[in-house]
């Protein structure tokens, strides 16, 4: 079974400004003349980690980490304005012809690949290969699966405590009801909104318990940029102009994989099925013995089994 490569720094550290106020944080490692690949972080809002280098070979990979709006190290942190889809597209092409960069291999799970998706469908011209990792399609029925009913059903401890910031009579829509906590001017409330929010995820995004996720999820820093920038995108479709499926015959020629846990809930195995359906071509994984974190072992295994099948093949 295949492992993280060993820890690496970054090469080069950039400060991009995109507009509207946004200052993108970007970070690339491996070797600059290496084959590009753009590594797009999950959340939205949860930015990049030096874990996520190390799903790729550093000896032949240029590895660019973006730190998206309002995301990780870039600024204004949890910033929601000019915070769309459409903004983040822009933002990864900026990037690329920033860097000089004419194609490159697109890696994304959770949001991360529903942004992939969606950058690929917009440019496919641009884009040499996908890798996608605990597809989200973010259709309502996907958002309301998650944040009001469905895993609810699986994880009904850690579900009272999701329940808790938000009044019994607020409760038949839940991100609308933490939409107004996390866009309020009462900052402790804002925070024990956000905590709620993220540390519900956390702990239901592994198969077995891993206190090392709960805890990031739970760190303030990340927990009030995921739970503000998931819940603006989600109170809005996540921006999509058209549902991600009906985008798929603009990328059928692309190379592709896909890899999902058999017991992911917060991204229910249908929406691999249903997107590798749209995308027979395309490699398809499923990790029994895993749930949605990219750090289960059975995800990393084929992860960076495809990324080393991508460099070997030129795709990327």
């Amino acid at each position: 079974m295949r492992t993280l490569y060993p820890p690496i720094e970054p090469l080069v550290n950039h400060s991009l400004p995109v507009g509207d106020g946004h200052v993108m944080h970007v970070e690339e490692c491996g070797r600059l003349t290496g084959r590009p690949v753009l590594f797009l972080h999950g959340g939205p809002g949860a930015g990049c980690s030096p874990m996520h280098r190390r799903f790729f070979d550093p000896d032949r990979y240029r590895i660019i980490l973006p730190d998206q709006r309002g995301a990780g190290r870039s600024t204004p942190h949890a910033g929601l304005e000019a915070n769309t889809t459409a903004h983040l597209i822009a933002d990864m092409e900026r990037l690329r012809e920033t860097l000089e960069i004419d194609r490159w291999l697109v890696f994304g799970g959770s949001w991360g690949s529903t942004l992939a998706l969606a950058y690929a469908q917009a440019h496919p011209e641009r884009v040499t290969g996908l890798v996608l990792r605990g597809v989200f399609l973010c259709r309502r029925q996907d958002i309301r699966w998650f944040y009001q009913d469905g895993a609810s059903h699986v994880f009904p401890d850690h579900w009272q405590d999701y329940l808790e910031p938000i009044p019994a009579e607020e409760r038949d829509d839940l991100v609308t009801a933490y939409h107004r906590r996390l866009n309020g001017e009462d900052q402790i409330a804002q925070y024990h909104a956000a905590r709620a929010w993220s540390v519900w995820e956390g702990r239901c995004a592994t198969l077995r318990p891993e206190a090392e996720v709960v805890d990031y999820f739970a760190d303030a820093h990340h927990a009030l940029s995921i739970a503000r920038i998931e819940n603006h995108y989600f109170m809005n479709d996540a921006f999509l102009d058209a549902p991600l499926l009906e985008g798929m015959d603009r990328i059928a020629d692309i190379p592709g994989h896909i890899v999902h846990g058999r017991y992911d809930m917060v991204c229910p195995i249908d929406q691999a099925f249903a997107l590798h359906e749209r995308w027979p071509s395309a490699g398809f994984e499923v990790i029994e013995d895993a749930g949605h974190a990219a750090s289960e072992a059975g995800i990393v295994d084929a992860l960076v089994r495809a990324t080393d099948r991508f460099a070997d093949e030129g795709h990327a």
